[in-house]
Order: C-alpha cells, then structure tokens, then sequence
C-alpha cells in the first residue's frame, strides 16, 4: 500500500474519530472503552475505505492494551455486542406464529451477535487477518478464569473455521531450499521433538527419506500455520530414536523405493490463535494423498504419536483425584517412577511396564466420565479416522518424552480403506477403533479396576466404546 493511499486513509479515519470526539493522535493510546466506541462507529456503516481505515486503527489500538485492558475489552464484547433479547424473544414468537421463510430470516438476524459482524468487518484492514489470529490467541488465555467469554470465542471459531478451510491453505513440502526465514520459524515452531538448531533441521529434511509438509494462508504470508514432519521407513517404528537417530550423529538413510510405510512422527501447530481449527484433519489427509501420488509403493500411513497427558492423569489417580481408584499393586509400581533414571533399571522398568502398558491401553481407550480418551493426541487422530494400533514402551526417553508420557509412544494408523469408516464411529458413538491386542490389553485392565472399585465403573466390565480393527 502507497503513502499516499496510507496518509488518505488516516484522513478519512480521522474524521471518524471527530465524530465521536477523539483528538487527532499518530500514536494513539485508547482505554478499552473508547475502541468499544470506534467498533460502534464501524459497525454503524460507511464506506469500504473509511471501514478499513477505521478498523485498523481498532485493531492497532487494541494492540497497545495493557493486559488487564485486554481483559476488559474481551468483557466488554460479550457485554456490548451480544443479540439482544427482547429482539430475539419477539423474532422467536413471530416465527412460533407465522413459520414463513421471512419470519426464519428475522429471527436469526435478531438472534445473531453483533460481534460476529464486527469481527468480518475488522478484517478488511490490512494485515488484520494476523491480528484477529493473535487477539484470539489472547482470548483463549483468558478463558479458563472466565468461562463465559466462551461466547465471544464461538464467533472466533465461526469465522476461522471458514476462512481457514481447505480451499484457502497452501500446501508446502518444506525443503533445504525453503527460504531461510520460513526455516527458522519451523525450528522454532516444533512442539513435539524440538530442534537445538539448524543442524537437527537438516536431519529432519535434507535425507530423501525425510519430509516435512507445512500449511500456508495467503493472508498471513509466510508464517505457517502448521506443519507434520514425515519419515519413509521399510517397517513401523517403535521408538522416536529409530526415526531421529540418538545426540551422536544421523539415522542410516533409506533408499526411498524400498520404502513401504510413512511415519507421521510429529504435528506442530503454529498459530495459538488457531487452536481447535481443524487444520491438521486436513494436513494430514492431504500429505497422505501426496505422498501416495510422489511414492506408489507406500502402503502404510501410520503415526508414532506422544500421549502428554498420560502422566498427569497417572499422578492424579495416585492422590485418588481421578475417576478410578488404582489397585495397590499398581501404586506400588508407580512409586519406583518417582526415583531419577529409573528407566535405566532394567528391574524396575519390568515392574513399571508390566503395569504401565495395560493402564495406558486402558486410558486411551476409555479414561473419562464420556467414555472417550482423556488425552488430547488421542482424540485428534481417532476423531480423523486412525486406528489405535499398537503402544510402544520406552519409546521416547527424552526429558519431553518422560515428562509427558513417562516414555510411552503409540501408532495410529490411517488405513485409506477404514478412515471414514472409523470417523464415524468415533463422532457418532464414541467407538474407538483399535487393534486386537490393544483391545485385548485395555479390558485385561477394565477387569481389574472393576474388582478393585465396583462402585466407579458403571456396573460393567466390558468397554462398549472400543472396536476390533484387524491388523494387516
């Protein structure tokens, strides 16, 4: 955008300001209040220019909010700019009384907030799409004191769900020559496996067996919003040191025709403000379609994912701060993980795993009051369709790994023919779809729970939300 255009649209922005009694000011310092006025007047109409001009300055202005500020400007959203009752409560009667197309349109005019508007109106600014990325990464933030502004985050999520679709992204394979800038913010991005720098970049990126693939958005330029790093392998890893090889030098590579399975071995999102945005539903399927289109002889599509929650809900269980109560036996083991390094004792990781590994098929096939999986990994990849396939012990004994998911690694595999299939089953009745052995090792352990606190378990011993899927 020229200066000239620039300084025009300040004038004009300027003369809005006067109508609500603002001073022309070049750095402009507003209470949260007063921006509320400026979103007022950009809601109350105008010119596409003057709309921009104004709308940039709201969202410069609330750029410069102290914390505390930012609060009171989300509160003042959901004050401010919600439906109005009466409104509603009378479109509602009218439609009750005459259910014509009419009286439908009204009523859901009368019963949509005004902020929806406002925040499509804000993002013809320039840049704005950027800001309204970042405003909401402050409003999560914010959400778990106060619940309510869950209400101001629904409009977020309405609009980002469709701005960020599938026909919007960009999909980028992420090479050694990507532009250095875009491979700084993916060393700085990574999430699940951080890189110490350039060099465990090129690890991940310059073998021919190693891939990473990135979303983009035209409007937000060169900033990825999420990216999955990918290894070409002959057979399904069970460990994160086969796939990244130890701190003394690189893994061997493959010669990428011998190659039969894809390893999707971390997802990093990249944006906070996109949280809960179904973007890495469609990486993923993407990727895999690329990758099967770039190397016919895959066959197997398959993750070996971290389970972070996994420790925090076992250290709950221990204080009896969970929905099950352990059998002893099993808090007897859990104790030998309170020592440094107890992993490296051959002795007491036989202890820990004999009971670690039927707990964790149990946990990630029904750890909740809803009967779904408590973590979070979990339920992104059952709800794209993987099947839970195999647990893995010792499989990440990393500081992260250990911290996270006491060492514990698991494949989903994404079998093409099965994915709908199992999505369904997911959404629609809470069906984990998982392998026998998986299976087989989570109502082991539902039977013992069952005898060691009757009281907790429903009155079953079986697991109505899981379901074979046979392995190939």
């Amino acid at each position: 955008m020229t200066s000239l255009i620039r300084s025009r649209l300040q004038s004009i922005a300027d003369r809005g300001f006067s109508i609500i009694g603002l001073s022309n000011q070049h750095e402009r310092k507003l209470p949260p209040r007063q921006i509320i006025k400026l979103c007022r007047l950009l809601l109350s109409g105008g010119g596409e220019a003057s709309g921009a001009a104004i709308a940039r300055e709201i969202l410069n202005c609330y750029e410069a909010l102290a914390e505390p500020e930012k609060t009171e400007f989300f509160r003042l959203l959901l004050s401010d700019f919600s439906a109005d009752p009466a409104k509603a409560l009378k479109a509602a009667n009218d439609y009750s009384s005459d259910p014509s197309h009419e009286s439908l349109d009204r009523l859901l005019t009368a019963s949509q907030p005004s902020r929806l508007n406002l925040i499509m109106l804000l993002n013809q600014a320039p840049d704005a799409t950027r800001f309204l990325v970042e405003m909401r990464a402050d409003l999560l933030v914010r959400l778990r004191g106060e619940p309510e502004l869950r209400f101001v985050d629904r409009e977020f999520v309405h609009l980002f769900t469709t701005w960020f679709s599938r026909g919007f992204l960009d999909l980028r394979s992420i090479d050694w020559n990507t532009p250095a800038a875009i491979l700084e913010k993916i060393i700085h991005y990574e999430a699940v496996h951080g890189m110490a720098g350039w060099e465990d970049l090129r690890k991940r990126i310059n073998p021919e067996d190693r891939r990473i693939f990135a979303f983009f958005h035209p409007r937000l330029g060169e900033e990825p919003l999420i990216f999955v790093e990918v290894a070409l392998m002959d057979e399904v890893p069970s460990t994160i040191q086969t796939v990244l090889g130890d701190s003394h030098g690189d893994v061997s590579a493959l010669d990428v025709r011998r190659a039969n399975t894809a390893i999707f071995y971390s997802i990093s999102n990249c944006q906070k403000g996109l949280r809960g945005i179904p973007l890495g539903n469609f990486l993923i399927k993407q990727v895999v379609e690329e990758l099967r289109t770039e190397y016919p002889a895959l066959k197997n599509f398959v993750t070996l994912s971290p389970v972070p929650s996994f420790r925090e809900w076992v250290s709950n269980a221990r204080r009896g701060e969970s929905e099950i109560r352990l059998p002893q036996a099993t808090l007897k083991a859990l104790e030998l993980t309170d020592e440094d390094g107890w992993y490296n004792d051959a002795k007491a990781a036989a202890v820990v795993e004999q009971h670690l590994m039927p707990l964790s098929a149990w946990f990630l096939c029904n750890s909740n009051t809803n009967r779904r999986p408590a973590d979070p990994v979990a339920r992104f990849h059952l709800g794209n369709g993987a099947r839970l396939d195999r647990i893995n012990w010792a499989a990440d004994l990393s500081e992260n790994g250990m911290a996270g998911s006491l060492g514990i690694m698991v494949n989903y595999r994404y079998q093409l023919d099965e994915i709908e299939r199992n999505h369904e089953m997911f959404a629609n009745k809470g069906l984990v779809a998982a392998s026998p052995a998986v299976i087989r090792a989570a109502k082991a352990y539902e039977s013992i729970l069952a005898k060691q606190s009757p009281a907790t378990m429903s009155g079953s011993t079986e697991l109505p939300s899981i379901e074979s899927a046979g392995v190939p």
